[in-house]
């Protein structure tokens, strides 16, 4: 005859899925918000510093030209790879979390 699970057991278990949720999604906001303030820095930094960086130059173009030409696009396909690659590490190690709780 099949014994009934322990209630409290359920109890336990849930609140440890629940507390490794909450962590994973707070290191997820987080991430996101690092992440979004580098994309408003790169976008703002660029236009509202414009004149002050028209005086550096790379390979002969004046900075501001080159950052909102390339640089800008260069930075957000960054921030898309650093997110990924983040992304990545953060669900191997939750999904670790939830199999430490079966």
């Amino acid at each position: 005859m099949p014994t009934e699970p322990d209630p409290e057991h359920h109890r336990e278990r849930r609140a440890r899925v629940h507390a490794a949720r909450a962590a994973h999604w707070a290191r997820t906001r987080r991430l996101t918000a690092l992440l979004l303030a580098l994309w408003l820095a790169t976008g703002f930094g660029t236009v509202f510093f414009a004149r002050d960086l028209a005086n550096l130059s790379v390979f002969g173009w004046p900075l501001s030209f080159y950052l909102a030409a390339q640089g800008a696009s260069l930075i957000y396909l960054a921030i898309i790879g650093a997110y990924a690659w983040r992304m990545r590490i953060l669900d191997r190690a939750f999904a670790r979390q939830l199999g430490e709780h079966a």
